[in-house]
């Protein structure tokens, strides 16, 4: 709600008045705070906190209108322009304060709705409806108000900007509106980009660069005045490059001594420049990030000599320390991401099994907003008979205890059915251990459903059981080419932890066939029937260009339109019509890579007799993928080729955690984002699976009939 206040424990240190100023202005920090909506000084959020040493050291005048009764906080230079309401106006309702003014036009009504609904508001060549101390005239002002958001992103106050260059009234009405766009990033990717977007456009710099430590290295992003970014390049990972330890490079060195750089005029990046751009700028400013957590720092430069101001180099230090914040705020985020995914990932097999005659694929999408382990889990393996145990499960929560639970459902089930395993007597086994799970913790809350099948490709039949888990689904085949997919005519037995003894039953699976098992996420959605969320998935799987397990699980994830804030796991096994073929090779991370990758390719796919315009379309999109790996993964990768009598399957998989692949229009102006355009328009499926060190990126191309 707009006007809540938040607040961030910080250091019991009050903030400091700035120096030389009037008596006046000192009443800040002796002013009785605690008896305001704004709470002792050393209650106040960080953001709070930064704004209010940017309005004490600011020349120009400005004034924070706090809370819902816009409790004003203000600098000497605001107090020469209101005149004799100073110093009784400081900590009180501003309203109280201009009682006979605070409801004519273009006063009162502009804070609030630039609190009510955090609409900035600029009022050009407007006239003070205040005297100035000894003098009988209006003075005139350009007027700046824009909503003050706390470092969770809610307003909680006005700021308001009075100055004679409209230039830097936008820079610091800016402020506010920077601060609550560094409050959404999850990622330092994230933070770089709003970074870089703000400080061009508020300092209207030339170039502004942006540095992190990054273990035994640093790296750094930058962005010049005029550099063509259209959407495709906003939403994909900033470029960033890798830096020397022991470079010289000013925000570098600024980062790691904790010491501010300013540089009005000469060469300051002669030394570390990399092309023209660098060469080309006189004046720097490199200021550190201030964080506990994170060693970083802010520059930004411009083509000819400038002098950095007082008002400017508060401002930027303002700026620096909000950077810091977010970029701490990231780095954690990232490392328990990491960690979650990677326990999440652990957990689930980091192969399926190959086998000449069944193709075998799954995917795994985290829900809510990926940073939790969930419990979904899927699973594939060798049976000692021979046939395939197959299994996708549920285990309800998205903390480390579900995931931890669903490990050991996993393990359990594999080893029961490796003793034996037919599903009923696998599920059955299952349900001791939950029920036995659920006594140890005391709780009668483990919801556990799953599905477990054995696939005899001999006889060509499949053997299911369902405990509580949605129906299995077989996509056929007919002879006059057209696909229909069916749900399993299978009885749901109970939960498991409930006396689950379910039912099994056992249908035919002929060759080119294809079955999907996958969790509710599937085809849950709010606002609408489960009823309709399954016969969703069955169209989509029906209308399924084919019925290759990799394209199928895509398919089933996009099937259903709407959000879900569930996990989803899918996992798809063919009866393949004929055995496939395979190769693979390991990609340095070199830049010559992509070249050797393409000339490996040609030459493999023209050996097996594909046609030209496959192998050109083929070669053209992996040589994309080749190239999105290194740049945004910076790892070796593995490619690897699948061809079957239908279509050639390509995947490049990455070890690496930086980036993810993103769509894009084939019409944008980027390279890399038309690149992705173009596998779009040259496959007929592609996407991207996560796994357990990095993602995997595919795409499948439809060969022609012989």
């Amino acid at each position: 709600m707009p006007g809540t206040v938040g607040r961030v424990p910080t250091s019991p240190t009050p903030a400091p008045g700035p120096a030389g100023v009037e008596p006046e202005a000192t009443a800040v920090p002796a002013h009785p705070w605690a008896d305001t909506p704004l709470g002792p000084q050393q209650g106040w959020d960080v953001t709070i906190r930064v704004l209010v040493d940017v309005i004490l050291s600011c020349p120009v005048p400005m004034a924070l209108h706090y809370g819902d009764d816009f409790v004003l906080l203000y600098n000497q230079a605001y107090a020469e322009v209101i005149g004799d309401r100073h110093p009784d106006a400081m900590g009180r309702p501003a309203p109280e304060v201009y009682a006979d003014l605070w409801h004519a036009p273009g006063v009162g009504e502009v804070i609030e709705r630039a609190y009510r609904y955090g609409e900035s508001f600029l009022q050009k060549e407007s006239v003070l409806p205040v005297h100035q101390q000894g003098t009988g005239e209006h003075t005139v002002f350009t007027r700046g108000h824009s909503p003050v958001r706390d470092s969770t992103g809610r307003i909680v106050g006005v700021l308001t900007v009075a100055a004679q260059t409209s230039q830097l009234t936008q820079q610091l009405q800016s402020l506010s509106d920077f601060a609550a766009a560094l409050s959404g990033t999850l990622t330092l990717d994230d933070v770089a980009r709003v970074t870089l977007r703000y400080a061009l456009h508020s300092f209207d710099a030339d170039q502004v660069s942006f540095a992190v430590d990054d273990g035994p290295a640093w790296r750094l992003v930058r962005r010049i005045r005029g550099e063509l970014l259209d959407e495709a390049d906003e939403r994909l990972p900033p470029l960033w490059r890798p830096v020397p330890p022991d470079t010289t490079a000013p925000v570098v060195v600024g980062a790691r001594s904790g010491v501010p750089f300013f540089a009005g005029d000469g060469q300051p990046l002669r030394d570390t420049a990399v092309d023209r751009h660098d060469q080309k700028i006189r004046s720097l400013a490199a200021l550190p990030l201030r964080s506990s957590v994170i060693r970083g720092g802010l520059a930004v430069g411009y083509q000819a000599p400038h002098g950095w101001t007082a008002a400017e180099r508060a401002l930027l230090a303002a700026s620096a320390e909000l950077v810091g914040q977010a970029a701490e705020r990231a780095r954690r985020f990232e490392t328990q991401h990491g960690t979650a995914q990677l326990l999440q990932r652990s957990m689930l097999p980091e192969q399926l099994p190959a086998l000449p005659r069944l193709r075998i694929a799954a995917r795994y999408d985290p829900g809510v907003d990926g940073n939790a382990a969930g419990g979904d889990f899927y699973d594939a393996f060798l049976l000692p008979s021979g046939d395939l145990g197959v299994v996708l499960g549920d285990v309800a929560g998205h903390d480390v205890q579900a995931a931890a639970r669903m490990g050991q459902v996993r393990a359990a089930l594999r080893a029961l059915a490796l003793t034996d395993p037919r599903p009923d007597a696998v599920l059955a086994g299952l349900d001791r251990l939950v029920a036995s799970l659920g006594t140890e913790t005391g709780t009668h809350e483990l919801f556990v459903t799953v599905a477990f099948g054995v696939v005899d490709a001999d006889r060509g039949e499949i053997t299911l059981a369902s405990a509580g888990h949605p129906p299995p689904l077989i996509r056929r085949t007919g002879p006059d080419g057209v696909a229909t997919a069916d749900f399993v005519e299978l009885p749901t037995g109970a939960p498991l932890g409930l006396g689950c003894r379910p039912p099994t039953a056992t249908v035919p699976f002929a060759p080119g066939d294809t079955l999907l098992l996958y969790s509710d996420g599937v085809v849950e959605r709010r606002r609408q029937s489960l009823t309709a969320g399954l016969a969703g998935l069955a169209a989509a799987v029906a209308g399924a260009a084919s019925g290759d397990p990799r394209a199928l699980c895509a398919v089933a994830t996009g099937a259903v339109p709407g959000a879900t804030e569930d996990d989803v796991a899918v996992l798809a096994v063919e009866h393949a019509l004929k055995p496939s073929r395979s190769a693979g090779m390991e990609m340095p991370a070199e830049p010559t890579a992509p070249s050797r990758v393409r000339h490996w390719m040609t030459a493999q796919l023209a050996e097996w007799q594909v046609p030209e315009a496959v192998i050109g379309a083929a070669v053209l999109c992996t040589s994309e993928l080749t190239t999105n790996a290194l740049l945004h993964a910076g790892t070796a990768a593995r490619v690897e080729i699948d061809l079957s009598p239908e279509r050639l399957l390509v995947s490049v998989a990455d070890s690496g955690t930086r980036g993810t692949v993103t769509r894009a229009q084939t019409d944008t102006l980027s390279s890399r984002g038309r690149g992705l355009g173009l596998i779009e328009q040259l496959s007929d499926a592609w996407g991207t699976d996560p796994t357990v060190r990095g993602s995997t990126v595919w795409f499948e191309i439809l060969l022609p009939p012989t």
